[in-house]
């Protein structure tokens, strides 16, 4: 099989490996994993991996470990949607490559996060775009507590509207836990993006694809065997 190139956020997992003082070490991270999914080769997803089409971009901003963690679901994004920027966040310094991404007049950035935490000024519900311009979600990449700190202290996302989501159900993410239900995953909120920027076949398709990167995720975690031909595996193919 032919392995695509190296994505934003396997980019941005490189160069946060290079500056590494000391091995990373996180829950289930010693285990042996395919480099491209980053499940375990018994149950490897590449070959589940959906071939989408998106108008719609992702830019992630990922808290320093992020992009570290076998269950980060940034990397899920980057996997099915064509356009994905990847940057890693400091609270002293920006990178500029961010900075030039939101100022590139063919975007139009949204910055998504809880309407409850923000002036309502800056509060839309709904994606509208100018004539010539594309959406572009920014997603802060994190545990919603280092995320509200990210929002907090980070200026240069002030002057974006802020795009604020209404889930229709809880998370079906299972593989950290959340006190709260409401709490999604970084996937789920991209997919959710996805829909009201009219990106359907886009948004399924992630959301599919998340269900079955758990699936695999646990059933190697447990030893357990997988079904191929369920429902949601023949769901996926259908992206391919």
């Amino acid at each position: 099989m032919t392995r695509p190139a190296p994505h934003a956020v396997a980019r941005l997992r490189t160069e946060r490996l290079a500056r590494s003082l000391k091995p990373f070490v996180a829950r289930g991270s010693r285990a042996e994993r395919c480099p491209h999914c980053r499940v375990q080769p018994t149950h490897c997803l590449c070959a589940w991996r959906p071939q989408v089409e998106a108008n719609a971009a992702m830019c992630l901003v990922m808290h320093d470990i992020e992009a570290l963690k076998p269950s980060n679901t940034g990397w899920l994004i980057a996997d099915v949607v064509p356009e994905t920027h990847a940057f890693g966040w400091t609270r002293t310094a920006v990178d500029p490559a961010l900075l030039e991404l939101l100022a590139d007049p063919q975007w139009q950035p949204y910055l998504v996060f809880p309407g409850e935490y923000v002036a309502p000024q800056r509060v839309v519900e709904e994606v509208q775009l100018a004539p010539g311009k594309r959406p572009l979600f920014v997603l802060l990449d994190a545990t919603w507590t280092e995320a509200r700190k990210m929002f907090r202290k980070s200026p240069y996302l002030d002057a974006l509207p802020v795009l604020s989501l209404t889930p229709a159900q809880l998370s079906r993410y299972r593989l950290r836990r959340s006190t709260r239900g409401e709490h999604l995953c970084t996937a789920e909120v991209a997919a959710m993006c996805l829909e009201l920027a009219g990106d359907l076949r886009a948004g399924e398709a992630l959301d599919d694809y998340l269900d079955v990167f758990s699936q695999h995720y646990l059933a190697a975690k447990r030893r357990l065997p997988l079904d191929l031909n369920d429902a949601l595996h023949q769901r996926l193919q259908t992206y391919r």
